[in-house]
């Protein structure tokens, strides 16, 4: 099989990305020094931020968008340094979650409770918003970097930005999201590496040492929220089980789910099931173990 997407279906996927892009109220917030932070607003409702991971975008929800915009408000930012935003002059995480708390606050008021989600890289960066903000009504974390725990990837990865024809450079692509992303090879559609190759060409901030340094404990330990912690049951950035309890066990209100036979991208994956949870999961009693 060709690493290459058929040719229809990756114009198919383009459009669809057109069409929601062009669906969306799309407001850029000034975030200093001539900087800008570009977020999109879709649905309505009580808001929920859905912040993506690194080498991301907002695009990492395209699956997640519609289903839920049904009952919310949501807001999709592009973090500094990453797809539509500017990159601030920082290497850490403290600028990019001062700009992301100081933006949700000029969207929709600064004592205005919301729902956050963050996935991998921004499961970090919306713990950290969760715990300098405040008025959070619970926060939802999907393959949160941070935990500090060892991974258990079994692919190498491939600099796709070495590649000097577009076979190699969809080559790269299709090769990294099997080893981190997808578990399930049919799942690698023309629609993820479409996602995954416009995430990528887009980002110019480097996420992998912060992501990797074992923050989270302490972070949460502040937030005043219910928090759901949410894995794929194939998720190579650790062992979900075992992180999820040893997170867990930090203090009440913390529960977690297993998506079973996904990968770290749990909400493309088996986007039906995490919106499901997304929209009606109740929490459970941190001693509680369920699959999705």
């Amino acid at each position: 099989m060709s690493a290459a997407p058929d040719a229809r279906e990756l114009a198919e996927a383009r459009a669809r990305i057109a069409s929601l892009d062009a669906a969306a109220e799309r407001h850029d917030i000034e975030i200093g020094e001539g900087k800008r932070m570009a977020w999109r607003r879709f649905g309505s409702g009580p808001p929920l931020a859905l912040i993506h991971g690194g080498h991301g975008s907002w695009l990492h929800w395209i699956s997640n968008i519609e289903p839920l915009s049904r009952s919310r408000t949501l807001w999709l930012p592009d973090l500094p340094g990453y797809g539509d935003s500017d990159l601030i002059d920082s290497s850490g995480i403290e600028e990019i979650v001062d700009a992301t708390a100081r933006s949700i606050d000029a969207l929709i008021g600064a004592e205005t409770p919301i729902e956050l989600c963050g996935f991998s890289f921004g499961g970090l960066v919306a713990s950290r918003v969760a715990a300098a903000r405040g008025h959070v009504r619970r926060l939802v974390v999907i393959g949160t970097a941070g935990h500090g725990l060892k991974s258990r990837y079994t692919l190498e990865m491939r600099n796709w930005r070495l590649a000097r024809e577009e076979s190699a450079l969809w080559s790269a692509l299709r090769n990294n999201l099997a080893a981190l992303m997808i578990h399930d090879p049919a799942a690698i559609d023309a629609m993820a590496l479409e996602v995954h190759r416009a995430c990528c060409t887009a980002t110019r901030f480097r996420s992998k040492t912060i992501s990797r340094a074992a923050l989270l404990a302490p972070i949460l330990e502040g937030v005043d929220a219910p928090v759901l912690l949410v894995w794929g049951e194939h998720d190579v950035t650790t062992d979900p089980e075992a992180a999820a309890r040893a997170i867990a066990a930090q203090r009440p209100g913390i529960a977690w789910r297993i998506i079973p036979a996904a990968g770290h991208w749990a909400q493309y994956e088996r986007a039906e099931q995490v919106n499901q949870l997304m929209g009606t999961v109740p929490f459970f009693p941190k001693s509680e173990r369920r699959s999705a």
